[in-house]
Formats: C-alpha cells, structure tokens, sequence
C-alpha cells in the first residue's frame, strides 16, 4: 500500500500543530519541535516548503513564528502530502529498463492507482477536520481556548 513518509508525516503534525495552537502570537518552531517531537532538521526544511506553496505564512524575528496561510477549511491534506512528495526525491523506479513485464504492466499501474484513490481521500479531509476531531477527543490548543473566550499564550 503507499505509505506516507516520515517527512510527510512531519509536515502534517506541524501543519496541525500551527492551527491548534496558534493565538495572538504565531506559533514558533521550537514550540512545534517540543510538542510534535519533530528533529528539527526536518521540521525547518517542511516548514519552509509549506510557506513556499502558500500552506502556511512565516514571519522572521523574536516574536516570529507560523501561521496558516489561509483558512484551516481549504487547505486539505492532499496539499500538504503534494509539497512533501515534491521535495522528496523520487525513489520508484520508472526506467523501462528496471523491472519486468509484470512489474510494468500489472504492479506499478496497480499502485499509481493505489496512490491515486489515497490522494483523493486525502483531498477530502481539511486540517478544520483534524482540529474538530482533536477537539473531539478533548485536546486544547490555545486556537481552540482563543475560540471559547480563554486565550491563552
């Protein structure tokens, strides 16, 4: 089945991280890195990715830190798995040359398909979706607190 790398997985956790607990002030990677145990050299480099493509908004400085770039209900797991996929490099073999007739003709169409149906399912669940369930299962960020009139930094 096509899994999820453990860079995807990272981007996802820190993407979740931002919108449960962002406040007043935007959430700092060092705080996602605590809670998420993320390595850092990870996290910064899917952090910077997911500001490039418009997932998440950056801002420099002592009182820096992550925001969504936009509203937690567009941006949909789909995307967030799309931008790691594309900085990875890609390991599958695709050369003719590599495999055998059956591997060409009947397992690597499997899985591209396998992958295709993952992705639309991924497309259909938004990190608003993820913050609900978290809250759900009573899990409180300060997103979450700021919501119910109890902001906290």
């Amino acid at each position: 089945m096509p899994r999820l790398s453990k860079k995807t997985m990272f981007a996802i956790e820190a993407v979740l991280d931002v919108a449960f607990h962002v406040g007043d002030h935007p959430v700092r990677s060092g705080d996602i890195t605590e809670r998420q145990r993320i390595p850092k050299r990870y996290l910064e480099q899917v952090l910077q990715h997911l500001v490039r493509a418009g997932i998440l908004s950056g801002k420099r400085g002592p009182r820096g830190g992550y925001r969504l770039g936009r509203d937690k209900a567009s941006i949909t797991l789909g995307e967030v798995v799309r931008v790691v996929r594309n900085l990875e490099v890609e390991t599958e073999p695709s050369d003719p040359a590599i495999g055998s007739p059956l591997a060409h003709e009947v397992v690597w169409p499997l899985w591209e398909k396998l992958r295709e149906e993952m992705m639309a399912q991924l497309d259909n669940v938004t990190i608003e979706d993820l913050c609900q369930q978290a809250r759900s299962k009573g899990l409180n960020g300060a997103a979450a607190q700021a919501h119910a009139g109890h902001a906290t930094i």
